[in-house]
């Protein structure tokens, strides 16, 4: 990896990575890797919900147009939901 695509606090730490490797060979003491990641763990997690949801509106809106010969909008506005659970919570 060039130094052009990292940021300056990776860079800092490739630096000291690369003075801790050059120094262990020197001294000949065992190489540890250390892994540096592009994409923090958190922002993995954000990234799933993220889609997870975009996934889920896309599901809902395509269902209520496709299947439901219904208006797109229509799927996302409060009063098709409450119409929709008195239709399944409806008492026989």
């Amino acid at each position: 990896m060039s130094a052009k695509f990292i940021s300056k606090d990776q860079s800092k730490t490739r630096e000291k990575i690369d003075k801790k490797r050059n120094k262990e060979k020197n001294t000949g003491e065992s190489l540890t890797k250390i892994k540096v990641r592009l994409i923090p763990i958190w922002l993995r997690v954000l990234i799933v919900i993220f889609l997870t949801v975009i996934s889920l509106i896309a599901g809902i809106i395509t269902g209520y147009a496709v299947l439901g010969d219904g208006k797109p909008q229509d799927a996302l506005k409060k009063e098709t939901w409450t119409h929709i659970v008195d239709l399944v919570n409806k008492k026989k």
